[in-house]
């Protein structure tokens, strides 16, 4: 065994992917979780549940309690207002601080932040995320070490969000919000995980990396959508959303919130993230090369995610 890395956020998304890939790698892994997780990626691990969440001081104390690496993945990526966000991505890091630095083992600190947090005007998630990277370099006491990652759009199998775009090609519709030439950093979720657990293996302290797959300069919204209608063998209509009409989505999405509906994940914030015109990564960004390299492309990540959602009934087939 490698050591003890504790883990927060473990049950969402991309969490799962971390705690496997961790776990194959040969590390102990402890996660953070209100209930023992019951899920189909977990069926066939072996990791220590703490309960509690981010707001429970002595769970957090518990979960980094003799670890070697502790990994902070949970966040909100949508929210009814901008004190949910706060209180979460901001209040909920500088709580795992505060754990860390009371403990007396000396862990070092992972936080996987967002692409967004270079743009942090552009949203409350944005801002947060921003304000989580302050507290950790900020608050951090000196026998720590932190390290940070910028992972652009996080796709692969069980992720909802993609899901949303791929339908659409499936029913021959791609498309193209705003002026058509803004640029998107895609990576897939098994590349962020063997990122994540590269860097505990063997990371500088203080490094702040984005995380993307080989195509540093991102993609076109066309180009996204002609790698889907590849794997999915469709033929499709070009549907141009000028910003207006992603604004005012936007703004139905805010104000469902505001009337009780659960939050929706195109709000007025998320629109101007979607419009911003340049989400590239340029590859000095990135790790070094002898630490870390994507492995998954868009077309295979693409191929792999469909017919994952086809297998599940996720995506219609034919």
């Amino acid at each position: 065994m490698k050591g003890l890395v504790a883990v927060t956020g473990a049950t969402g998304f991309l969490g799962r992917y971390i705690v496997r890939t961790l776990i194959q790698q040969g590390w102990r892994v402890r996660i953070l979780a209100r209930h023992y997780p019951v899920h189909e990626q977990f069926s066939d691990l072996e990791f220590e549940a703490i309960p509690g969440d981010l707001s429970d001081d002595g769970a957090l104390c518990a979960l980094v309690h003799n670890a070697d690496w502790v990994v902070h993945a949970a966040g909100l990526i949508k929210a009814r207002d901008a004190r949910a966000f706060q209180a979460v991505n901001v209040q909920g890091t500088a709580n795992l601080v505060a754990a860390i630095n009371a403990g007396v083992t000396r862990s070092r600190l992972l936080l996987v932040s967002s692409m967004a947090a270079r743009e942090a005007h552009l949203s409350p998630y944005a801002a947060t995320k921003r304000a989580a990277e302050e507290v950790v370099r900020t608050s951090l006491g000196p026998k720590h070490q932190w390290t940070i990652i910028r992972p652009g759009a996080v796709y692969g199998p069980w992720d909802i969000e993609t899901l949303m775009v791929l339908k659409a090609v499936s029913y021959g519709i791609a498309l193209r919000p705003g002026n058509g030439d803004a640029r998107v950093s895609l990576v897939h979720a098994n590349d962020v995980a063997e990122a994540v657990a590269a860097l505990c293996t063997n990371s500088p302290a203080g490094g702040l990396y984005e995380i993307s797959d080989a195509r540093h300069d991102g993609y076109l919204w066309e180009e996204i959508s002609e790698a889907a209608a590849r794997v999915l063998g469709t033929r499709t209509v070009k549907l141009p959303l000028p910003a207006w009409t992603v604004r005012f989505a936007g703004a139905l999405g805010t104000a469902g919130g505001w009337f009780g509906l659960s939050p929706a994940m195109l709000t007025i914030d998320k629109a101007r993230e979607i419009l911003h015109p340049d989400w590239s990564s340029p590859q000095n960004r990135h790790p070094p090369e002898m630490l870390w390299q994507p492995k998954i492309d868009i077309n295979c990540g693409f191929s792999e995610t469909i017919q994952w959602y086809r297998a599940h009934g996720w995506l219609s087939i034919g």
